[in-house]
């Protein structure tokens, strides 16, 4: 069938045919408004998943990008000495730090801030270790106490870092320097390895942890408890209001037992000589010095210490890093013979009567080689309280041989040697005290009588600390009360406006002790000092109080029979310089071990140290 086409008259173009249009038309709406009708469709189901289905989690969307909760890190608690002079502080300062998912070019925004702030190469690594381990919408900490003029540079140019702040904070500060470093330890910025030990959930927002010393002892109580706010923030993330806060809990404030003057005293005494001082109130073991030379300032450490002021502590002659109170091992020499001599009278092998000659050489039966004493040509007959005041080494050679080593051992182990005192710092040597069993464990050979004999002097295999020496003085001077030594006076609780409240010493084992024994050793050691032969009789006070004291001498190298140290002998060759002491002797209140490294005789070298922190501290008393 041929399809008609209407013409106009005269143009001979055909017209159009208006039903047919008419149906393509209506075919074509009918197609439109269906695919309209099925996306209208698919969009009422996304809306009902988003409004019904998902309510619930895009709600909590919604919220979370206007409200942010930041965790609130606690001030931590100060630390105080005995009379009430804060020795470890709290002070403003400033921060920078950014929040990387706000920042769109991390790396430019630090180089930037390099031109502004100084941002050497360790802090630029600290920062690349802290962006990994935070979280992309927590605030990471950039470079810690800015200084003023930091401050005002970075302000001016605020607007060009977003995401970047200054933030206000405390940071401790030590006003005693390295006075007492080796007790207070430091903080340090929190790593990997520090939260490994801690409650994370606690340390959100903390920057700061104890790395050494009371710091990190007593972490858990200076660090107190985080707190945490809610608050509402607008599209550019800026603050509108705190919705709701949970205050942190304030560290706990703490009192020690060190007295500043005295262990002023002590440090001053030492002068440049390395060597170590511990005081001790022998009747409830408080620590009332504890001095170990050198040190360092340990507000270096605290916002982070740089490479070059580390290797140079590092290699600084003397170790200033080692804590020679706590860790340093050192022979007593004859600091130890009044233990040795209460050994004797205790188990009846010698009394008050009893004499021994001292020719200046002791034989041991059928040995040839001779074991010197300190004095050439000897001092003649002498009992225990002889051989105390002049120090004798022929009559403890005789009285250790006739002792034996496993007798001694076992009445000097109820003094503590041998073992860590348990003092309330961490890492505490446990020095040794000698025995058959102890060297068939350690070197797996037999004992010999000859090591008997010089274990009797001090000498040998025996080896304490300053501190486990301090606190057996403290054992000998109160009649047989060991108490565990502590730094850590008193303490207060946040919120707590009661006074302090003194903790209670704890005792430990008690020696038995002979009260006409014990009176014995104690006027030996008396003679020491006020006797007319005492080896340390230049220290002797010219009235007020007395000491009761001894001198000992640690060897470092071997010498030749006829070789004698002097003047002229290299330093590292000369030998420890001990005493131990305790005043007023009558009525004890302060014991005191020193130990002056390399210094040649004890009695010359470190008595003098002893009656300087004496003079302190009983000054402070008189003071009260």
């Amino acid at each position: 069938m041929k399809m008609r086409y209407l013409t106009r008259p005269g143009a001979g173009q055909p017209l159009k045919d208006q039903a047919v249009e008419g149906r393509q038309f209506s075919s074509r709406a009918l197609t439109a408004f269906l695919v309209i009708l099925a996306f209208i469709f698919l969009l009422s189901l996304r809306y009902m998943y988003l409004q019904i289905v998902s309510f619930e989690e895009f709600q909590a969307r919604s919220i979370n990008n206007q409200v942010r909760i930041i965790p609130v890190a606690p001030n931590r608690g100060l630390i105080y000495d005995r009379r009430g002079r804060p020795i470890a502080e709290n002070l403003p300062a400033f921060r920078l730090e950014l929040v990387p998912e706000k920042v769109k070019d991390l790396e430019a925004t630090v180089a930037s801030l390099g031109d502004i702030v100084e941002l050497p190469e360790d802090v630029l690594e600290k920062l690349e270790e802290n962006r990994r381990r935070y979280r992309v919408f927590d605030s990471v900490p950039v470079k810690f106490n800015l200084t003023e003029e930091e401050v005002a540079r970075f302000a001016v140019d605020r607007h060009r870092f977003t995401g970047v702040e200054v933030v206000p904070y405390l940071a401790r500060h030590y006003p005693y320097r390295d006075l007492l470093t080796h007790v207070l330890g430091y903080v340090g910025r929190l790593d990997v390895d520090d939260l490994a030990r801690v409650d994370q959930g606690n340390y959100r927002g903390t920057t700061h942890i104890g790395k050494s010393g009371i710091e990190r002892y007593y972490e858990d109580q200076l660090h107190g408890r985080s707190g945490v706010e809610k608050i509402e923030t607008n599209s550019q993330g800026r603050i509108l209001t705190t919705l709701e806060r949970q205050g942190p809990v304030h560290g706990d404030d703490l009192v020690l037992s060190l007295d500043v003057l005295v262990q002023q005293a002590a440090w001053d005494a030492l002068g440049d000589r390395p060597g170590a001082v511990v005081a001790i109130d022998p009747n409830d073991g408080a620590v009332l010095a504890m001095v170990s030379k050198p040190a360092y300032d340990p507000n270096l450490f605290v916002h982070g210490i740089s490479s070059a002021d580390y290797n140079a502590i590092l290699n600084a002659p003397g170790r200033p890093l080692f804590n020679r109170t706590l860790l340093g091992g050192y022979e007593p020499g004859s600091t130890l013979k009044p233990f040795v001599g209460l050994a004797g009278l205790e188990t009846g092998v010698v009394t008050e009567e009893a004499r021994v000659f001292s020719s200046g050489q002791y034989f041991l039966p059928g040995v040839s080689r001779p074991f010197r004493d300190w004095k050439k040509g000897g001092h003649g007959w002498v009992n225990i309280l002889g051989a105390l005041e002049e120090s004798v080494n022929t009559y403890f050679y005789q009285l250790a041989y006739d002792l034996g080593i496993d007798r001694m051992h076992d009445y000097l182990a109820q003094f503590g040697f041998g073992q860590p005192t348990g003092l309330d710092l961490l890492g505490e040597n446990s020095g040794v005290l000698p025995s058959r069993g102890w060297k068939r464990g350690q070197y797996a050979e037999p004992w010999y009588q000859g090591e008997t004999i010089i274990a009797g002097i001090g000498q040998g295999f025996n080896v304490v600390t300053p501190v486990q020496l301090a606190n057996a003085v403290a054992t000998l001077a109160n009649g047989g009360k060991r108490f565990k030594p502590r730094l850590l006076y008193a303490s207060k609780h946040a919120g707590n406006e009661q006074a302090d409240k003194e903790l209670a010493p704890v005792a430990l084992q008690v020696p038995r002790i002979d009260p006409a024994n014990w009176e014995l050793i104690q006027s030996g050691m008396w003679r020491v000092i006020h006797g007319a032969r005492g080896t340390a009789r230049s220290i002797r006070p010219e009235s007020g109080y007395e000491i009761a004291g001894k001198s000992g001498t640690a060897q470092v190298a071997a010498q030749a029979a006829d070789e004698d140290m002097d003047e002229t002998t290299a330093t590292h060759l000369r030998h420890h310089a001990l005493f131990v002491a305790y005043a007023p002797y009558d009525e004890p209140s302060i014991v005191v071990a020193v130990v002056v490294e390399h210094g040649g005789g004890g009695s010359r070298e470190a008595a003098p140290v002893a009656r300087a922190v004496i003079d302190a501290w009983l000054d402070q008393e008189l003071g009260q």
